[in-house]
């Protein structure tokens, strides 16, 4: 598949995803936002992959809506607009709801929708010295409303309400306190520590029990103590019957490592 505004490759059981935009801050329009569903899409039918890396060519990691893009969106009609607002609802669902680990490289500022980005994955690792988080929509009279949902989950709601009515910009360890981020460390090492995570997921973990985890991360929240206690026991008797919990356990009575 050829994509003009990020970069796709896999091996290794990675399937890498790039940021290619760093003329425009790899700013996001119509045309990005597809190409990055497309590409976990893709990542996501491979079976040769088991994890996800999204990170960002240029000194920004992504700084939102572009402004040309917002500009020609704004004079649209309601329906072109929640059409249009729908493909990013789709995108931040697709990352959120993928069954593979996602591990977000945030090398430099994730603004506005750039931060919704990196709040739907998985890990978000954050470079100590550039990188800056912010829902800033409303200092332009906008507001984050599509990630807002997925940053309740991650943070809170209190957090969250501070957040999105503020917009102020967080360096990586104001990040990290409020939840925003997994890990911080310092520029140099944020390639180096990505690869470190992804190997730990690769080697150390099923695939079939990460997948399952995250199925019931996306499902439980809204259920009923009733409805989410029987989708678990649903969930744990399924999981009892995997190769690989089966091969797992085998392993551990055999005092091995099991190969994943």
């Amino acid at each position: 598949m050829d994509f003009r505004r990020i970069l796709y490759s896999a091996g290794e059981r990675i399937a890498r995803i790039t940021l290619n935009r760093p003329d425009k801050r790899n700013a996001l329009d119509d045309t990005m936002v597809a190409e990055l569903t497309a590409a976990m899409a893709l990542a996501s039918r491979d079976p040769a992959v088991k994890a996800v890396l999204l990170a960002a060519n240029g000194p920004a990691f992504c700084s939102g809506a572009d402004l040309a893009y917002l500009q020609k969106v704004s004079s649209a009609d309601h329906e072109q607009n929640r059409v249009d607002s729908t493909r990013l609802a789709t995108l931040y669902k697709t990352i959120y709801e993928l069954r593979k680990p996602v591990v977000a490289l945030v090398n430099g500022p994730a603004l506005a929708g750039g931060c919704g980005l990196a709040s739907v994955c998985d890990f978000v690792l954050a470079s100590r010295e550039r990188a800056r988080f912010g829902y800033t929509e409303v200092h332009i009279g906008f507001l984050p409303a599509i990630v807002l949902l997925f940053l309740i989950k991650r943070v809170g709601e209190g957090r969250a309400r501070e957040l999105v009515l503020r917009g102020h910009m967080l360096n990586a360890d104001e990040a990290q306190r409020a939840g925003l981020v997994s890990t911080v460390v310092p520029e140099n090492e944020l390639v180096e520590s990505g690869e470190a995570l992804l190997r730990e997921l690769i080697e150390h973990n099923s695939a079939t029990a990460m997948a399952m985890a995250k199925e019931m991360l996306a499902k439980l929240d809204g259920m009923t103590a009733a409805e989410g206690l029987d989708f678990a026991a649903n969930m744990n008797a399924a999981a009892r019957m995997t190769a690989d919990c089966r091969k797992g356990v085998q392993a551990f009575l055999n005092k091995q490592q099991p190969e994943w």
